[in-house]
């Protein structure tokens, strides 16, 4: 496996997206034990664009505008759902001085949603990674799993370790209304920015 993967890879991971400001939104409003769930959540939902992208339907993303539209715009949508639920400061992204209480299947869903509405990982998936698998690989889909084994990995890493700090910090973040209040709206501007960097993107 090569370094080059390796740095892209965590590049790509480290840098802040839907999955990293759900998750470090769940470690503030309920702690380190529902973030490692968020965390987890987050990267169950690339698993169907592995599957997509091993089966040809990312080809499909990627060549019929109907279907990247239909995928992509579901993904807007829900963005723009989790930015007013936290306006109204209820659902999956709240935080509160107490630790709100939510079911784990909850806190799965939202998390799987979020990356399963993106349609650039299943793209990413036929772009990026078949960069580091070379022409003479014998075993090419084993390699594929390979390196998406790696990047899930390192995607849920980094996101448990987002969601713990967000943890540590939250007594010190939420007994300050003024500070509640500038997060929630920060939380909410961030996912309507995704939203509309996802809308505008083309295929």
């Amino acid at each position: 496996m090569s370094i080059e993967f390796l740095i892209t890879a965590f590049i790509i991971v480290v840098a802040p997206g839907t999955g990293a400001i759900y998750t470090i939104a769940t470690g503030l409003g309920r702690g380190g034990r529902a973030s490692i769930l968020a965390a987890f959540a987050c990267t169950l939902g690339i698993v169907p664009h592995l599957i997509a992208a091993m089966c040809g339907l990312a080809a499909l993303l990627h060549t019929s505008e109907l279907a990247y539209d239909l995928v992509r715009y579901a993904g807007v949508a829900y963005l723009l759902y989790m930015a007013w639920q936290t306006l109204r400061e209820k659902g999956s992204l709240q935080v509160d001085a107490v630790k709100t209480v939510r079911s784990p299947l909850g806190v799965m869903i939202d998390g799987i949603l979020l990356n399963l509405l993106n349609p650039k990982l299943s793209i990413f998936f036929v772009a990026f990674l078949p960069q580091f698998i070379p022409t003479s690989e014998p075993a090419p889909l084993l390699r594929m799993l390979e390196l998406s084994g790696v990047f899930m990995a390192m995607t849920f890493v980094v996101f448990v370790g987002y969601g713990l700090f967000a943890a540590a910090v939250r007594d010190k973040i939420v007994g300050r209304p003024a500070v509640m209040t500038w997060m929630r709206r920060t939380f909410a501007a961030t996912f309507v920015a995704l939203g509309l960097k996802l809308a505008l993107t083309e295929q």
